[in-house]
């Protein structure tokens, strides 16, 4: 092996590491870990500890497995649960739709309606504490380097616009002795924070995901059907189509 081939290996194999290096930064696993930190941070410089008592990373069990929650803020003010999303482009999306789109540049993703899925985080709280409803608040967290390009309610918030919202509730509903009680059973229900809960509630997720409906609607939620035209140039071509036809005329090509 020549001197000039063996400093294109060396070359090479330095590379190695930075091209893992960047893989990790660029998946959804450390662009969640790092919004998570950006909301922790910015709530323990704005968010004085002993009016609102943090719990971050919460697993807790539930009827079909577990669920995970990104930061819980237990204060006389009520209980606030905050979903956390990092994500870059152009956020298109409203209260009531199943998913939500992506925009960056010239592509369009889906990702599921955050405010659904806090949803279950909520009713988890609600019934893990036996507390009324109204005493829980649900808010979605958005950082990075992204716009909300359509009206969102209140609690869809970006950046910091979290702390405001929270800070907005200033009528106590809650004791100073019943937060700590309400904390003392968050903890005492939660499971261990490893790298073992973790990797179950992964496997719980994919085994839930397994038991749905092959494909959902793209636009209101619901479970797509196999169908087949009956006229036209399709006719006798099989597609999906919404299974809450005629209310939603959805469809979408089999590959």
């Amino acid at each position: 092996m020549t001197a000039a081939m063996l400093d294109a290996a060396k070359t090479f194999w330095w590379l190695i590491p930075l091209f893992l290096f960047a893989a990790v930064v660029k998946s959804p696993w450390f662009k969640g870990i790092l919004g998570e930190a950006l909301v922790k941070v910015a709530a323990k410089l704005r968010l004085p500890k002993e009016t609102y008592i943090p719990l971050h990373n919460v697993t807790l069990p539930t009827e079909d497995g577990t669920t995970q929650i990104d930061h819980i803020f237990v204060s006389r003010f009520g209980i606030f649960v905050v979903e956390t999303k990092n994500m870059r482009g152009w956020i298109f999306g409203s209260e009531k739709q199943a998913t939500w789109t992506q925009k960056i540049y010239r592509q369009s993703f889906k990702f599921q309606n955050p405010l659904r899925q806090n949803y279950k985080h909520v009713k988890t709280i609600e019934a893990a504490l036996n507390i009324p409803a109204d005493t829980i608040h649900s808010v979605v967290a958005f950082v990075g380097d992204c716009t909300l390009k359509t009206d969102m309610p209140a609690n869809v918030t970006q950046n910091a616009g979290f702390i405001r919202y929270i800070k907005s509730f200033t009528q106590p509903v809650f004791t100073e002795a019943e937060v700590q009680s309400l904390v003392d059973q968050i903890q005492a229900g939660r499971l261990t924070p490893s790298f073992r809960t973790n990797r179950q509630h992964v496997a719980n997720l994919k085994s839930r995901e397994s038991n749905k409906p092959e494909k959902q609607c793209p636009r209101c939620g619901a479970a797509m059907v196999l169908r087949k035209a009956k006229r036209g140039a399709n006719a006798g071509n099989e597609f999906w189509g919404c299974g809450d036809y005629p209310k939603c005329r959805a469809v979408l090509d089999i590959p």
